[in-house]
């Protein structure tokens, strides 16, 4: 799994088997993030992380929402409690 910003530089890779799902690697690259600043020690937490429907994990947002980062991934169709649905379809 990599991690990039948005212009697709890669900030974080996490290699593991294929069959995980991806949710539940998705902190563990996040803990891989290094982005050197000019001073002090590097940043490790993004804004936000846009992510595809593999995503849609309501412990996974609430994990990330702790930490104050904003996950924007589509929900699933079988995800009736849309807890954090903002309206755009």
């Amino acid at each position: 799994m990599v991690l990039v910003d948005g212009q697709g530089l890669p900030l974080g890779v996490r290699l593991e088997s294929a069959s995980p799902a991806e949710v539940t690697l998705a902190e563990a690259t996040l803990a891989e993030v290094r982005v050197p600043r000019p001073k002090g020690r590097p940043r490790q937490k993004p804004e936000r992380i846009i992510a595809d429907r593999a995503y849609d994990s309501d412990p996974l947002r609430e994990r990330l929402r702790k930490r104050a980062i904003e996950l924007i991934a589509p929900y699933r169709k079988n995800n009736h409690d849309r807890r954090y649905e903002d309206g755009r379809t």
